[in-house]
């Protein structure tokens, strides 16, 4: 009977004292959880008692109640505000096991409106400090239909005490590290509204990108340092270890762009990355130019083979060597000039490769005239793989076995202090080293 009685007379389609003061609507909010937090949609998702309180003079009551609680029902038949999310993108109502609302009405004709709500809202954010970024994720909310000379919204008790926080509520990814509310205006198709607002100041954990980037991109770039103590000789060893730690490094680089939108501005995790991949490029360059300056003939003594059976090799590499000139020496350390002399059998590979054997000699002790086979020649000893033309090539050499170059003796004291240098910059400029920690509610 009360509630018939309520209802006389009620038309639902006008906001309490129409054609008065505006309508005050209090606004209070008790959040459960946050998260997902997504990068790539830019939104973040939180789950939340909405509470909403305003005072309709028609639902004024006598007796001995205090406050009534009625059915969400009678929702249907009064007025309630039209509150929408400004920045809302899908959000919805709890209805298992029934939809979770709540109404209570008090005496003098204020109402009581709670519901849970689960709220994807955007949140713009910029990424160029990305992963020691922090991020400002707003919500507003304002009515869909009425101005501020209808309806106005205010935070229940205050800006600062309206927004309540779980205590156990944990983020995945981010610390909530401030909070901040208040009112404004906005305009919408010519009509100003009263809007509430409220920021989420959230600061992202870094130790998931320290273990899965940033320590394995420091230490490929380590890696690629340990070609500078191989010997130069080892082609095949230090090509290798480069291209391994240049291909790892490029699957990196594209891993870490997979939980980012297609922005079009770098983020500090690309500019580790970047730097990273240039100093393993650098030390395949390095190799290179260690290569190119290192002096013909230079590497490590192997022992002429004894094997007397490769009568094929010899016989070739014999006919190929004995048509060139020998070099001549003279004037130069009183060495005498030197005829080649064209024999046929087996003694003349011996021959030869005396020749060559005591020429090579003369190039180690700094004379001049050195023999040059043409690179036609090199090239099929080469792919033929002549025992006798290797072990020739091996011993003509001026300076000893192993020789370490400078480049790479200079190259051992510069990478390493270059890549600890941009270390330390690049860690001054982007980690924020002030006390991090959650907001206390």
């Amino acid at each position: 009977m009360l509630l018939d009685d309520f209802l006389v007379g009620y038309d639902k389609r006008l906001r309490p004292g129409f054609g008065g003061a505006p309508t005050l609507v209090d606004v209070n909010m008790n959040i459960r959880s946050m998260g997902p937090i997504s990068e790539i949609d830019m939104a973040y998702q939180m789950d939340c008692y909405f509470r909403q309180s305003w005072v309709d003079k028609r639902l004024q009551f006598k007796g001995p109640l205090q406050t009534l609680p009625v059915s969400i029902k009678i929702l249907h038949r009064i007025w309630k505000p039209d509150t929408h999310f400004l920045n809302g993108k899908e959000s919805y109502l709890h209805t298992v096991t029934t939809p979770n609302k709540l109404l209570r009405i008090n005496r003098d004709g204020r109402l009581l409106l709670s519901m849970r709500l689960t709220i994807k809202a955007s949140c713009p954010m910029h990424l160029e400090k990305y992963p020691m970024d922090v991020q400002i994720c707003p919500i507003r909310l304002a009515s869909h239909g009425y101005g501020e000379d209808d309806v106005l919204y205010t935070w229940t008790h205050g800006a600062d005490g309206s927004i309540k926080m779980a205590p156990d509520m944990k983020l995945s990814q981010y610390d909530l590290v401030g909070l901040s509310a208040g009112n404004a205006t906005s305009m919408s198709a010519g009509q100003r509204h009263s809007v509430l607002y409220a920021q989420f100041v959230l600061r992202r954990h870094t130790g998931y990108f320290l273990i899965n980037f940033y320590m394995p991109c420091s230490l490929l770039v380590v890696i690629s340092w340990v070609g500078f103590w191989i010997n130069r000789e080892a082609t095949a060893d230090r090509i290798a270890l480069g291209i391994t730690t240049v291909l790892t490094m490029a699957f990196l680089g594209v891993d870490n762009r997979q939980d980012l939108p297609k922005i079009s501005y770098s983020t500090a995790l690309d500019l580790f990355v970047g730097v990273c991949f240039m100093f393993v490029v650098a030390s395949i360059i390095q190799f290179a130019s260690v290569h190119y300056s290192t002096t013909f003939g230079n590497g490590e003594v192997m022992t002429l083979s004894d094997d007397a059976d490769s009568t094929d090799d010899e016989t070739t590499l014999d006919t190929s060597m004995r048509d060139f000139p020998r070099p001549r020496y003279g004037g130069y350390g009183g060495m005498s000039s030197r005829s080649t002399s064209k024999s046929n059998g087996a003694g003349s590979t011996s021959s030869s490769f005396a020749h060559a054997f005591d020429d090579s000699r003369a190039i180690a002790n700094g004379k001049s005239g050195r023999y040059k086979m043409p690179c036609l020649l090199q090239l099929w000893n080469c792919l033929k793989g002549n025992s006798k033309y290797r072990d020739m090539k091996l011993r003509m050499k001026p300076w000893g076995t192993n020789s370490v170059s400078r480049i790479d003796r200079f190259s051992r004291v510069s990478f390493p202090l270059a890549f600890s240098i941009f270390q330390v910059l690049y860690w001054l400029a982007y980690f924020d080293f002030s006390t991090s920690g959650q907001l206390e509610t």
